[in-house]
């Protein structure tokens, strides 16, 4: 067995954190200054933003995946919605059910809040992680958007 845990972002957690980030970000091919991390972190701490949260996949006592999620209202669902921003899991951890520990654990925390709609979108090129998604959630036909 595994040992896996996935629990909230703590102060301490920042370097870690940061790598982890960085690991995501860099498989989108994205960058973003120092000023996003460190008002993200911020945010994402429990204290911080009361809509947006992350957790922590940790094995072995070491930090191996993140997940980023954030509260909205939503005009179809009073009760609101749930948008997993990120997930990551660093490649030698992948495959050993961290990932979908997280997404459940995203699930969880939107049950506690009365938010039971949960969504997030991926690449396509993504092929890896949608095997999962395929099994954890259901694709829509959705199309993506964003303002040039």
């Amino acid at each position: 067995m595994i040992d896996l845990t996935i629990r909230p972002l703590q102060a301490a957690d920042r370097p870690e954190w940061h790598r982890l980030w960085t690991g995501y970000l860099t498989f989108y091919d994205n960058q973003l200054p120092q000023s996003v991390y460190e008002s993200t972190f911020s945010r994402l701490l429990p204290g911080g933003d009361p809509d947006m949260a992350c957790r922590l996949a940790v094995m072995g006592g070491r930090p191996v995946g993140l997940v980023h999620f954030l509260f909205h209202n939503h005009c179809w669902r009073p009760e609101g919605a749930c948008y997993l921003q990120d997930i990551y899991a660093e490649p030698d951890s992948r495959g050993q059910g961290a990932g979908r520990a997280m997404i459940e654990a995203v699930y969880a925390a939107a049950e506690e809040r009365g938010v039971p709609f949960v969504y997030w979108h991926t690449h396509e090129f993504n092929t890896i992680a949608r095997r999962l998604y395929d099994r954890i959630g259901r694709a829509t036909p959705f199309i993506k958007y964003v303002r040039d």
